[in-house]
């Protein structure tokens, strides 16, 4: 499958790691998160509430294991088994997709997951959010008319996604020899030596600018 849409350009000779570790990655917010937990966690990253909710447009694309979202389907609460927040219907098409303990996997966004596009936000606002931390962005009324914003404008959605990348790129950026700048965006260099001169993008925006310049071509 290929994905389309999100084509956007990003500086480049970010330092990057010259190893790739998982424990490098988990801090990262849970798919149980609601708004109250998720704002201190991107405020303590430099990314303001906005920015939040712009990078979470990214469930635009691909999909996610039952597993992840499990506790919205079943025994929520002593009151409601089902999570309330979530469109009744939607959470009888996810039940048949993922009977209890399975570990199937679902879109993140039923309408287009192979598309990068704003009908994540359009989702959100008829309680289709897959993820508790999804749902949420429509919790307030401060959140909902971002939502709101950015799902009724495509390219806004687009500008505003590719300046919080952006900035999420110059997020703990490596020095010294902690890094290299790489020849090539998805391969860590073959010898230690230093590149300072040699351009290339951060593998946080690298396939992103990679299409771009496919379709410049074109």
């Amino acid at each position: 499958m290929q994905y389309r849409g999100g084509f956007y350009q990003g500086p480049a000779g970010r330092r990057d790691g010259r190893v790739s570790r998982a424990a490098d990655v988990i801090d990262l917010p849970p798919p149980a998160f609601n708004l109250s937990l998720l704002t201190p966690f991107f405020t303590k990253k430099g990314l303001s509430q906005d920015d939040m909710i712009t990078l979470s447009g990214a469930h635009t694309d691909g999909f996610a294991h039952c597993p992840s979202f499990a506790n919205r389907l079943y025994n929520y609460t002593k009151k409601a088994s089902t999570d309330p927040s979530m469109d009744r219907n939607y959470a009888a098409q996810l039940r048949r997709r993922c009977p209890p303990r399975s570990n199937n996997v679902v879109p993140m966004d039923p309408p287009s997951p192979f598309t990068f596009d704003p009908s994540y936000y359009r989702n959100l606002l008829v309680n289709r959010g897959l993820f508790t931390s999804d749902q949420t962005l429509t919790s307030t009324w401060a959140t909902a008319a971002k939502v709101r914003q950015l799902a009724g404008n495509p390219m806004l959605f687009q500008r505003k996604f590719a300046a919080a990348m952006v900035k999420m790129g110059k997020i703990g950026v490596l020095t010294g020899r902690k890094g290299e700048i790489r020849r090539h965006c998805r391969r860590i260099n073959r010898c230690a030596v230093r590149l300072e001169a040699t351009s290339c993008c951060s593998t946080l925006v690298c396939s992103a600018l990679l299409m771009w310049r496919r379709r410049e071509r074109v």
